[in-house]
């Protein structure tokens, strides 16, 4: 399936025609979740591939063997992607793990009354727009992106594929009473990871030996992650990712966006986001404390 330069539209949204069909979008919306499932939310570039990965380890003990040899769209499938419904009746993973980057307000209603556990992750959007900036010049299942100051404007306007960012994360997080959600941030798995798997451990009721969450820690490291192919997508053809002109897991740091906003750019970007947000209680971490290392 290549249509590599189609786009589908759904409920006034766009997504890859390489991976979406309205047939498999409308699958995600009426799908039936079991109450054992494990779902990882997010918008683009906010972490998705991370916490799959920590999902992964936590369910297999720190034990990296399933990690290492199954891709993680197998492990942990995109629920509205073409190959999801055949995918997942043929896995014997258990629990199920999903992955969605749907809006709460199409995927929501799937999820009513279920006890599925829900993990949202996001992730400052300044460094969320930069990184699925240079995604885009890579995969060529995306539009290209011409310049950096245009991307970001349809990045603040809410036109790019995948929809608003704004309404992705407000629809969300504010569902925490209605839903068993547990919102984790790209930041906290930087600055502590320790810390985050122990708190998604919790969440999954699966606890974990000292033994185990050390190997968690040491598999789940950003410099492990790019080192795996089952993770790092260096599996997927050129011709869908041109691997040339750049890598799927680039830096992973908090605040690269600097490297990229002007003042001016900054300025307009926190007007609109003031605007946008301004019913949202959410705090972000727009770059690491200085001095402070990653704990991976």
């Amino acid at each position: 399936m290549a249509r590599l330069d189609h786009t589908e539209t759904f409920h006034g949204i766009s997504f890859p025609g390489h991976l979406h069909t309205q047939d498999s979008l409308q699958f995600a919306l009426k799908f039936r979740f079991q109450d054992t499932d494990i779902l990882v939310v997010s918008y683009p570039k906010s972490g998705t591939t991370w916490m799959q990965e920590i999902v992964t380890l936590i369910s297999s003990g720190g034990e990296p063997l399933l990690s290492q040899t199954v891709p993680n769209w197998t492990r942990a499938p995109w629920l509205e992607q073409y190959y999801a419904a055949a995918m997942l009746e043929a896995s014997s993973i258990r629990p199920r793990v999903i992955t969605t980057h749907l809006p709460h307000h199409l995927l929501g209603p799937a999820l009513q009354g279920s006890k599925a556990r829900v993990i949202y992750v996001s992730r400052n959007p300044k460094d969320v727009v930069v990184s699925f900036y240079h995604f885009h010049n890579m995969a060529n299942f995306l539009p290209k992106a011409d310049s950096f100051p245009e991307f970001l404007n349809r990045f603040l306007e809410s036109t790019l594929h995948f929809g608003s960012w704004f309404d992705h994360i407000k629809g969300w997080t504010c569902q925490g009473a209605a839903l068993n959600l547990l919102h984790i941030t790209y930041e906290q798995m930087s600055m502590d990871l320790r810390g985050t798997i122990e708190r998604v451990s919790s969440f999954l009721q699966r606890p974990l030996l000292e033994e185990e969450l050390t190997n968690c820690v040491k598999h789940c490291s950003f410099s492990s992650m790019k080192d795996n192919k089952m993770i790092n997508y260096t599996l997927v053809p050129n011709e869908i990712m041109d691997h040339s002109k750049g890598t799927f897991m680039r830096k992973g740091q908090i605040g690269d966006w600097r490297n990229m906003f002007t003042e001016e750019q900054n300025q307009y970007f926190h007007s609109v986001f003031a605007s946008k947000m301004q019913d949202c209680p959410l705090q972000f971490v727009w770059e690491k404390p200085e001095g402070e290392e990653s704990h991976t």
